[in-house]
């Protein structure tokens, strides 16, 4: 008898083909619709194995309704959604996919830079609601990124993906990490610095470590006082590492001078979220690693976590070791 395996959104049928070949097979047949709570209970309680997104949560009570299941494969490096402890309690291997995205989320976090600085949809807004009628000297002035101080929460493999084009703009690099990364520094002119200094010093702030209970809310309003009112925070990480009351507050009040952020404490965000009403946020719906070709090996690398787990080997990326 086949193991069986769940996909929790519609996948092209060509990258699962190598699964159907070895087990029985269900997916979720949505791309744009997470799959409904009843659904997933119904389907893992018979699964041995899930290809998840981070859309789902696997918590406590679910996982602990999935007898047969030994393996989470979820198509993300962050896995915020799974409670990994419960998960290991029950025997159940969890996987990510780091590597395979970091170049392309060093872009996104790159262009939103870029992006914020100069100011780029408000820009295009202004143009395309017919407000360009002249030119004047200070018309949607940005701020230079070139030769500009880049402060880095996390300096990991995104982390120096980052440095790496920031060198190029000719960036002082300051970075705060759990250890310093010496090798960084020796390739990039990175300088290890403390929390506080990063944050007095840097006029682009980039957060880029991961998501766990110790950096909950590690961007607060104590944090953005400290920032330059010049000053531009960055979030490509993951929601919730930035307090999104005191961010709202602090844009408001001109103690920093704008935003830009790929992620949200809740995905999707309500569009009626208050940073969504402020023209000095560029907001972004989650697509750091949304190219055609990230995507497809973030899904490959994911077949590849799971078939090595049902087959008895050790995957290539598991979280709980």
């Amino acid at each position: 008898m086949k193991q069986k395996v769940y996909i929790t959104r519609k996948l092209p049928e060509e990258l699962i083909a190598p699964l159907c070949e070895q087990y029985e097979v269900g997916m979720w047949d949505e791309a744009d619709v997470p799959v409904p709570r009843d659904v997933l209970e119904k389907e893992l309680q018979r699964a041995d194995g899930v290809i998840s997104l981070l859309t789902e949560t696997l918590d406590r009570e679910l996982l602990a309704r999935c007898e047969n299941l030994k393996v989470i494969s979820n198509v993300a490096v962050g896995y915020n959604n799974i409670d990994v402890a419960a998960a290991t309690e029950h025997g159940i291997v969890v996987t990510n996919t780091p590597d395979v995205l970091t170049e392309t989320t060093a872009d996104l976090t790159f262009a939103l830079m870029l992006g914020t600085a100069r100011r780029l949809e408000e820009a295009a807004h202004y143009l395309r609601t017919g407000n360009w009628q002249t030119w004047s000297p200070f018309q949607l002035v940005g701020q230079d990124v070139y030769g500009a101080t880049l402060g880095i929460f996390g300096l990991g493999r995104i982390g120096e993906a980052v440095a790496r084009r920031a060198t190029a703009f000719g960036m002082e690099i300051l970075y705060t990490n759990r250890t310093r990364n010496v090798k960084a520094e020796q390739k990039y002119g990175a300088n290890f610095v403390d929390k506080e200094t990063l944050l007095k010093k840097a006029d682009f702030v980039c957060v880029l470590m991961p998501y766990t209970a110790e950096t909950v809310d590690f961007i607060a309003a104590d944090e953005l006082s400290l920032m330059k009112t010049t000053a531009i925070l960055i979030n490509t990480a993951r929601g919730g590492i930035v307090n999104e009351a005191a961010l709202f507050e602090a844009l408001v009040r001109g103690d920093i001078l704008a935003a830009g952020l790929d992620v949200f404490e809740r995905e999707p965000v309500d569009v009626q979220h208050p940073l969504l009403t402020l023209p000095n946020v560029f907001p972004l719906p989650h697509i750091g690693s949304a190219s055609e070709q990230t995507r497809t090996k973030m899904v490959q690398l994911a077949i590849q976590n799971l078939h090595s787990v049902l087959q008895g080997e050790q995957p290539k990326h598991p979280v709980n070791k």
